[in-house]
């Protein structure tokens, strides 16, 4: 008689507590001696690894488990399934070089298939069988899209949305000053406290509600793991974090776990928007991560360490063949070192769309206290027919000219008439009927 296989994704099952671990050891006949007073959740959950492990060759096992993850492959070949969002205490499962070039695989490929527990003097769990790779059997045919760095960059075409009737006033000042498009690079330049975080919050909201077939993922680098909770709960998408108390070859390695991962989704002809913060600590982290090379720019900062930053940031396009990459970034400025001053010197003209945010109109409370003189895209045009571009071309003279009379007021002005109006269309059309009167 066939037994009934339970299969559990070991993250699951880490996250479980005792009571419901118990449970799972009741259906498999598992002896737990429940009476014991000191048995704790842990002991149970080795247990059930034991028990996975002494069946793990029949071909009747009770308890079988299973664990996906995005691929890392390390310089000797061989490679982990990295968690994603998940707690780190689900740990990373080891993948075998022979098994990596069966498959052809590579980083940021998503791997699901069954595991097996550590055994004596092993650290990791280990990958028995590839099940399905970036949601295809791992025994079917699929064939491997054209390789990122051989598609045809454009200029974004298509723009991303952010109003919406639960949007606040921020996603409307974005859509009007910085409109942002899909493949776009853009820069959220900000001094400390002026509200980059929230701005941050507040486009993966509209990203989620707008657009929900883009993949959304948030790089946190340096950040507060207060944060980072705040943010995997706030957030419908996958949440990369390495925290400041962490080592800077983990940041590092985040962000390029993220990278490739985004890479192989653009690939496959997804679009793909990635929200980063920060810009300037992960150059940091690389700057004490790489070698020296015996050079040193203004402010300490080792040249070397500027081209994988750049490597992250200039890979966000859209793509003729299609699919996007856009990535938006927070870079420090106004802090007092000057290592930050050089960084955001070497990004500046490397993204096509700038956000600025004034630390002036946020001690005023002026919410979002964005510098609507500064902030702009390139190639904006793109996005809008002759009519709407004429009643932008129009707020910015508008704008402009508030400015060169000396009004310090502008964007109080425009705030208040924005927040009265029902929609950015709405607004505009005002603006124009207003100018034309």
């Amino acid at each position: 008689m066939a037994t009934i296989q339970s299969i559990f994704d070991i993250s699951e099952l880490n996250l479980m507590t005792k009571e419901e671990l118990i449970g799972i050891a009741d259906q498999i006949e598992v002896e737990i001696d429940k009476s014991d007073e000191e048995l704790i959740r842990e002991d149970v959950l080795k247990k059930l690894y034991r028990s996975a492990a002494s069946k793990n060759a029949q071909q009747d096992d009770k308890l079988v488990l299973t664990s996906s993850g995005i691929l890392q492959v390390m310089d000797d070949g061989y490679g982990f399934l990295r968690q994603v969002s998940a707690n780190k205490a689900s740990g990373d499962v080891y993948i075998s070089q022979s098994q990596i070039r069966r498959f052809g695989l590579r980083t940021g490929d998503t791997v699901s298939g069954q595991v097996r527990p550590p055994k004596d003097g092993e650290r990791y769990f280990g990958l028995v069988r590839v099940d399905q790779i970036n949601g295809h059997d791992s025994d079917s045919k699929f064939s491997r899209a054209m390789a990122f760095e051989a598609l045809t960059p454009i200029f974004p075409e298509k723009q991303i949305i952010l109003e919406s009737k639960k949007s606040s006033l921020s996603s409307r000042m974005i859509d009007l000053f910085s409109p942002i498009g899909l493949g776009q690079r853009g820069l959220i330049v900000s001094p400390p406290k002026a509200g980059k975080t929230t701005i941050l919050k507040q486009i993966a909201a509209s990203v989620a509600e707008n657009i929900p077939e883009a993949t959304l993922m948030v790089v946190l680098i340096g950040e507060r793991p207060e944060e980072v909770t705040e943010m995997r709960r706030s957030v419908q998408g996958d949440v990369f974090s390495s925290t400041f108390d962490e080592s800077v070859e983990e940041q590092c390695r985040v962000a390029e776990l993220a990278l490739e991962r985004s890479k192989r989704l653009v690939e496959a002809k997804e679009d793909v928007i990635i929200l980063m913060d920060s810009m300037t600590r992960l150059t940091r982290a690389y700057n004490l991560a790489v070698p020296s090379s015996g050079r040193t720019l203004s402010g300490g900062m080792d040249p070397v360490a500027l081209y994988p930053p750049k490597k992250f940031f200039g890979a966000a396009r859209n793509i003729e063949e299609g699919g996007s990459l856009t990535i938006l970034a927070t870079c420090l400025v106004d802090t007092g070192s000057r290592m930050d001053e050089v960084i955001y010197e070497e990004f500046k003209g490397t993204g096509n769309m700038e956000l600025h945010l004034d630390r002036g109109l946020a001690d005023r409370r002026f919410f979002p206290a964005v510098d609507i003189i500064r902030s702009g895209t390139r190639r904006e045009e793109l996005f809008f027919d002759d009519t709407e571009m004429k009643q932008r071309d129009l707020l910015r003279r508008m704008v402009n000219m508030s400015s060169d009379n000396g009004s310090s007021n502008v964007l109080e002005r425009v705030l208040d008439r924005v927040s009265k109006s029902g929609s950015n269309e709405e607004f505009l059309e005002g603006l124009h009927k207003a100018a034309n009167s």
